[in-house]
């Protein structure tokens, strides 16, 4: 150890100068490591322990758009179930149109008794028509308008569309459209028709096209119901993605500015460990 003329003391065996610049150097190296990290992946959180609070927050507004998402996917779904319940029972009204019209046919005198059989005939088979449309119509193995067994209603139905198994049903109710749910059993099973039953007939396929229109305006009022729902998921989504981007994405003008700011911190820091070695070899001087 030796003095100067002032009295201050210098000493080489310690560094503490160098050893004070390569510290502060490691700290901004690491803040430019994880501002690299940042740019890189386009996330300002990438580890708990960038913001902890923050993390759990993201994950969570993640978890619940994830959620969201499916329920939109269920509804997307479910109004194609609603459309294919719709348009079989569609093509049923068309068949009691005809039915009737057939019946209309029947019940004027310029009809013949042979041409009442061929009409019998018939109705016969578009009411077997009917029965099969309603057999035949499901999606993905769930029948929607009547049982297998054409005679039977069909299962009531739930759609999750919303988070909440509770308040993100919405439910479809049983449907019978097929000859027995919707009265006309005899009807399916005469062979020959007269003018009088033609017009007893008539009134009970009115009926029947007034009960398969209640059965399409509850699918359709449901579809409504699902298409809402989707409308506001969809908002719902577009909203919480933007609330977990501005907790996880990292803004990039502010920290390309940060990173420019460590890396000439970086580079004023090698400068003072350069000098801070050069002061060392200074006080050797002293000693020649």
């Amino acid at each position: 150890m030796c003095h100067n003329e002032k009295g201050s003391i210098m000493r080489i065996n310690t560094n503490i100068s160098s050893l004070n610049a390569q510290e502060a150097a490691a700290n901004t190296n690491s803040l430019m490591k994880s501002s690299l990290e940042k740019l890189s992946t386009g996330l300002r959180i990438n580890k708990a322990s960038d913001d902890a609070s923050g993390l759990a927050i993201a994950d969570k507004l993640r978890t619940q758009a994830t959620s969201i998402n499916q329920g939109i996917d269920n509804g997307n779904s479910a109004v194609a179930l609603l459309q294919i319940a719709d348009k079989s029972m569609a093509e049923q009204s068309n068949i009691l149109d005809t039915v009737k019209a057939k019946l209309i046919q029947a019940n004027t005198d310029t009809t013949s008794a042979e041409g009442r059989q061929s009409i019998a005939k018939d109705i016969s088979k578009l009411l077997e028509q009917l029965d099969n449309i309603g057999k035949s119509t499901n999606y993905n193995g769930t029948q929607l308008i009547s049982a297998t067994n054409g005679t039977g209603a069909s299962t009531a139905l739930d759609f999750q569309v919303g988070e909440d198994n509770v308040t993100g049903t919405i439910s479809l109710g049983a449907i019978t459209a097929n000859t027995t749910g919707l009265g006309l059993t005899a009807l399916n099973n005469i062979t020959t028709i007269s003018k009088g039953d033609a017009e007893t007939q008539m009134a009970l396929v009115d009926t029947a096209i007034n009960t398969l229109n209640g059965f399409r305006a509850d699918v359709g009022s449901t579809q409504n119901q699902v298409e809402s729902a989707v409308r506001n998921l969809m908002t719902q989504a577009t909203n919480v993605k933007a609330a977990e981007s501005i907790i996880r994405d990292v803004d990039y003008a502010q920290e390309s500015a940060n990173f420019n700011k460590q890396n000439i911190i970086s580079q004023a820091g090698a400068y003072a460990i350069s000098q801070a070695n050069m002061a060392q070899q200074n006080v050797l001087r002293l000693l020649q």
